[in-house]
């Protein structure tokens, strides 16, 4: 018997060794975090799996606007340099591409529902991958909608969302609501559109061209298409048109959350006032596309984007490599990863993501799911932004007051991109 003991206490040491062995020889894992506010949830998150694995995870968290420095500084420590680290836009990419793994036949890139939010290189190769994002479209009242006759389900296109809002907007004084709210102008509100919904047009075109860059100029290929849209705002809603400049962002948010029109084109950063500040029932709440009238677009998912992209140091050893892959892995199926990563991050794009309290993220993760295409944010390439965005408005205020036509708002979209990009290029 004690001869038995013996050699199950050499063989418990011997295993013991093994594994302390297996993890050295399997690398280690240290990622350069991006968000300071996910610091703590990043540094609970590598002790589970270290405690788990005997994976040594360290994570670094850069100070609040100083990441690319501190990348560039941690880059040059050789050996100890990052295995982990984010890459933001396609700058980024054109940055770091000697230190980005190409991540195409990764067990990581298997799991993700959408390859939208990834960033390529010259080569075409994945080096980034984008594990988290942010939605815009138009955010729905589902019980006013119902009550005016209709579900979100008859809204698939823009001849649909048309029909439901021009017989809404019609029926306004009996049903006691409007169609959209009010389409401001002001500072506080006309980046929706100069911005948010100039990338409608922008999208289609950028895809249609296999625009990878800010390019010197733009077509407006689908301008008619963006002015779809705007007409169906500025008509169908209680506002008057002439007078959108003095119309502010938190009007807008306040004549929705007030239930005093069905439809409030804005993000997934809304779910919480319109929650928490006007008492509203997550049940009623829904976010549909922005349909414009393009082909097509019934296929479409939400306006989304992201700058939270990992990439993997090409340049760590092959254990580090190894090691960083099997973390990431093991983050976005394990039950410990995706519930912290619903909690910090809202929604992301793969198949085990966890349901989050935002109603938004979660109609967007389901469009995903049902392979509808990301309308990616095409606006991120617009060339001094504020001078572009600007000349949009301007426009705007007058064609909607009726003092110019269409061409108005056409000039400034085509010729004004080519005086933004001339004036910072």
């Amino acid at each position: 018997m004690k001869k038995l003991f013996v050699l199950a206490m050499a063989l418990c040491m011997a295993l013991s060794m093994l594994a302390v062995t297996a993890s050295a020889e399997g690398g280690k894992v240290y990622y350069l975090n991006f968000k300071p506010e996910a610091d703590a949830a990043w540094q609970d998150l590598a002790a589970k799996y270290q405690a788990a694995t005997g994976v040594e995870v360290k994570v670094l968290t850069a100070a609040s606007g100083s990441y690319s420095t501190t990348l560039t500084s941690e880059m040059d420590k050789g050996a100890a340099a990052p295995t982990l680290f984010q890459i933001g836009n396609a700058e980024g990419v054109a940055t770091w591409n000697d230190y980005a793994l190409a991540l195409d036949d990764t067990d990581l890139i298997k799991e993700m529902t959408t390859a939208d939010f990834n960033l390529k290189n010259a080569d075409g190769a994945t080096v980034a991958v984008g594990y988290c994002y942010e939605a815009y479209g138009i955010i729905t009242n589902k019980a006013l909608l119902e009550k005016a006759g209709y579900t979100v389900a008859d809204i698939k296109d823009f001849a649909s969302l048309k029909a439901v809002a021009d017989d809404i907007h019609a029926r306004a004084a009996e049903l006691g609501f409007d169609a959209f709210t009010s389409a401001g102008l002001d500072g506080s509100s006309s980046w929706r559109f100069s911005g948010h919904l100039t990338n409608m047009p922008l999208f289609y075109e950028f895809r249609d061209d296999g625009i990878t860059e800010t390019p010197a100029t733009v077509k407006g290929s689908y301008l008619d298409a963006y002015k779809n849209i705007w007409d169906l705002y500025v008509t169908d809603s209680a506002a008057d048109a002439k007078k959108l400049s003095g119309y502010t962002g938190d009007q807008a948010e306040a004549e929705f959350g007030e239930g005093k029109a069905v439809f409030f084109q804005n993000g997934t950063w809304e779910f919480s006032s319109l929650v928490n500040n006007f008492g509203m029932n997550p049940d009623d709440l829904a976010m549909l596309p922005i349909y414009c009238g393009v082909d097509g677009e019934e296929n479409a998912a939400l306006c989304a984007g992201t700058e939270n992209c990992w990439a993997v140091n090409a340049k760590a050893s092959e254990e580090d490599i190894k090691a960083t892959l099997d973390f990431l892995y093991w983050v976005v199926t394990s039950d410990e990863g995706t519930e912290m990563m619903a909690k910090e991050f809202g929604p992301i794009p793969f198949k085990a993501a966890k349901a989050s309290d935002n109603v938004f993220f979660n109609d967007s993760t389901a469009l995903l799911n049902e392979g509808k295409y990301v309308v990616t944010w095409a606006f991120n390439y617009t060339p001094d932004v504020d001078n572009w965005r600007a000349g949009i408005v301007s426009a705007l205020e007058q064609y909607s007051a009726g003092e110019a036509d269409w061409g108005e708002v056409e000039y400034a979209f085509v010729n004004g991109w080519a005086a933004a990009y001339e004036a910072t290029h």
